[in-house]
């Protein structure tokens, strides 16, 4: 097949939309095992929406890492009421 041309998409959302929240308790995540173990290997997703917040991958580390303590501080930075289920499924 022969396409003549490309298509490109774009996603954009707000500050506190829940993909950019997820992103930013992701990160805090990564950056607290690396701070604790620099040779720390993290796949780590959090993703969720309507108060309902599920982070779950694979960490290799010899950090000690409190999860839900990272995602409700992250939460609360941002401005929300501290009303957010967490469920954690991360394989160490």
């Amino acid at each position: 097949m022969n396409y003549s041309h490309k298509n490109y998409t774009v996603e954009s959302v707000t500050s506190g939309h829940p993909d950019k929240i997820c992103d930013q308790i992701s990160d805090a995540i990564l950056d607290d095992c690396l701070r604790q173990d620099s040779n720390s290997r993290v796949a780590i997703e959090s993703f969720g929406g309507h108060n309902l917040l599920l982070i779950g991958g694979e960490i290799t580390t010899r950090a000690k890492v409190d999860f839900a303590k990272i995602a409700k501080e992250i939460y609360e930075r941002i401005g929300y009421e501290n009303n957010l289920k967490i469920l954690v499924n991360v394989s160490q």
